[in-house]
């Protein structure tokens, strides 16, 4: 990452339109005023220095270096010019910028408005939906696996098959997704029975994600705390490779590369390395709970340790039968009805929670400038249209209700949005961008955030340090 100084301010040298002359009370004239010169110059070179320092020192803020359970976390955002990012605008049009200046109620007053039915949960009802997404998933399954052969001729009909099953199967993941934040029952045996078998079977473990996930609700837009898809910072090296890499072979190309990266392996990376998982909790794993930050920035502290075993189980269940399918069958059987539609569950799954979060013209908060419900009001919903409504129970059009409060079932999420919508429109982020533009536009200029104000913002090309 290429960094530059300010500049000193140029000064007027006092002697160096001074004429030569022969009379040595001028030469005396000269000496004098060029000595005066350099002591003008020495200190206003002296205060271009503290200028510098105390720019820095406002960064300072900068290094919140942080050495809890061995980890080391160095707030490099705050070491660069914000001054310098070219803004640029999504369909919201900045308004979630300069979030200073406007008034966010407490989450309190927000919940006041939201109707009470809207926080009333069916067990039947729930149970429906469940039951709709996994029997539209196993149906899919059964017809492809009774009317395509295992042969490369049908190849482009078994990758349609694994996007159609993929896609059903993200209802079962966003069911098992409302167990694991209470929405589903006031039964918690139900509902923690129910998501932990849907969640195995989409090797999902299941309390260690019901975890991190609560954090994630917890620290939204947080830059050093939040949890999954925390952006990288201007200066870490993340952000030196993306750039370096871009240049390189130049942006489109590595833009695409991102996302392919993002969307394919992005899932298992956060589960088992804490990818994009938040800098305080440095490498974590939902199947080893000790890994990464201990204390009071730990992943899995207290009982969640043992719960992270319990998940282990499930999912290691699953990969055990999966295994025994294949050797009963044959690897391209599983692969072509388990493993294909899997991995486009997996790619909804990064997909809609990139989106919520993060865009352009979306800032992220450190310190005191971050709140609970100014961080919640940062999510952003989407145009998913009908079908995907449907098949995903609304997960990525009504979630700003959802960060509001995670209890609301996703049937009455839409009574709840209509009315933080009506009672806070200037602060209701909804980005009217279709799905396919809005990717491209953060997967190629969401590169990393650096301070501007009172807030962290993407710049999609290197800046100058202070």
């Amino acid at each position: 990452m290429m960094s530059t100084s300010m500049a000193v301010s140029s000064s007027p040298r006092c002697g160096a339109s001074t004429k030569r002359s022969a009379n040595s009370s001028a030469s005396s004239r000269r000496t004098t005023t060029s000595s005066s010169s350099r002591r003008a110059l020495a200190i206003i070179g002296k205060k271009s220095t503290w200028r510098r320092t105390e720019r820095r020192v406002k960064a300072f803020d900068f290094v919140k270096a942080k050495a809890e359970g061995g980890v080391d976390y160095v707030q490099t955002a705050d070491l660069y010019d914000g001054s310098k990012q070219t803004q640029l605008y999504s369909g919201l049009g900045g308004q979630a910028l300069n979030a200073k200046e406007k008034g966010f109620p407490t989450i309190a007053q927000v919940l006041a408005k939201i109707p009470k039915e809207c926080f009333e949960r069916s067990t039947a009802k729930s149970l429906m939906y469940a039951g709709i997404s996994t029997a539209i998933t196993l149906s899919v399954g059964l017809v492809a696996w009774a009317t395509l052969p295992f042969t490369a001729y049908y190849l482009p009909a078994w990758i349609a098959y694994a996007y159609v099953a993929g896609t059903a199967a993200t209802g079962c993941w966003v069911a098992a997704h409302e167990c694991g934040h209470g929405a589903f029952s006031d039964n918690r045996t139900i509902q923690d029975t129910v998501g932990y078998i849907l969640h195995s079977l989409l090797l999902v473990p299941y309390f260690s994600w019901q975890r991190s996930h609560a954090v994630h609700h917890s620290k939204t837009n947080h830059v050093s705390e939040g949890e999954t898809h925390v952006p990288a910072q201007m200066g870490s090296d993340e952000a030196n490779l993306m750039f370096g890499l871009r240049n390189t072979i130049g942006k489109t190309l590595c833009s695409a590369l991102n996302l392919i990266g993002v969307l394919l392996f992005g899932w298992p990376l956060y589960l088992l390395m804490g990818a994009s998982g938040g800098p305080v909790r440095g490498k974590t794993n939902h199947f080893i709970p000790k890994m990464g930050a201990s204390g009071k920035h730990a992943l899995f502290p207290g009982k969640w340790e043992n719960k992270v075993w319990y998940s282990d189980v499930g999912v290691a269940l699953t990969i055990g039968m999966v295994a025994y399918w294949a050797m009963q069958t044959s690897f391209a059987t599983v692969f072509g009805l388990y493993v294909a539609p899997y991995l486009f569950t997996n790619f909804w799954l990064v997909l809609y929670t990139w989106l919520q979060h993060t865009d352009v013209d979306v800032p992220h908060f450190e310190g005191d400038d971050w709140n609970l419900v100014k961080g919640a009001f940062m999510t952003i919903d989407r145009p998913y249209g009908k079908v995907y409504d449907f098949l995903h129970h609304r997960i990525g059009s009504t979630h700003v209700a959802h960060h509001i409060n995670h209890t609301i079932p996703h049937y009455n999420a839409v009574k709840a949005t209509e009315a933080i919508k009506q009672n806070w429109p200037d602060l209701y982020l909804f980005d009217p961008t279709p799905i396919a533009q809005a990717t491209w536009r953060v997967g190629s200029e969401c590169v990393a955030i650096v301070r501007k104000g009172d807030e962290y913002v993407f710049s999609n090309e290197p800046l100058p340090k202070l």
